[in-house]
């Protein structure tokens, strides 16, 4: 048995939990749309594992891209493991497909929400995913195995100020 294994992963859980803020917040859009003037910025790794965006955005954002949604968007997908969205670039529908795990800064400007990850790694597994689950009542977690891909390997989560995201 290793230190590790000694002691609770706090770090881990509170990761898993913001995360599951993340999907829960996507859920509330597909089922009700966008109240008010609620809105996301969604960034993420573009060459996390999993990530499934056209050749000329991950050429044009290397390492990280930043996605709004507000006005156009479509296709709005979310379970344990995946954000889908249809955005339009250049007038030109894209499907992209983001692990939840290569998220990593979920805000929302409109009440000065916003949180940032670290991305998931190899220390963070499926059982730790399966928290994301908050509401499902069959009991079972992710199947895939959302190992993999990301740099870094902290696992925290912070919530963070909006200026960056603040015209000035």
């Amino acid at each position: 048995m290793s230190d590790e294994d000694d002691i609770l992963r706090y770090d881990k859980m509170v990761e898993t939990a913001l995360r599951g803020v993340v999907k829960r917040s996507v859920e509330e859009v597909i089922e009700h749309g966008l109240p008010g003037d609620h809105h996301f910025y969604i960034t993420f790794l573009t060459d996390y594992k999993g990530v499934k965006i056209p050749d000329y955005l991950r050429d044009r954002y290397p390492g990280e891209m930043t996605i709004v949604l507000q006005y156009q968007f479509s296709d709005l997908f979310v379970d344990d493991k995946l954000l889908r969205v249809t955005l339009s670039f250049n007038n030109v529908p894209e499907k992209l497909e983001v692990p939840l795990a290569a998220i990593s800064i979920f805000a929302d400007p409109s009440v000065n929400f916003a949180l940032q990850f670290q991305p998931i790694g190899d220390a963070m597994d499926e059982a730790d995913l399966a928290g994301l689950a908050l509401d499902d009542d069959d009991g079972d977690g992710p199947d895939d195995d959302p190992k993999g891909g990301g740099p870094g390997g902290s696992e925290t989560g912070e919530v963070v100020s909006l200026d960056k995201f603040r015209k000035k």
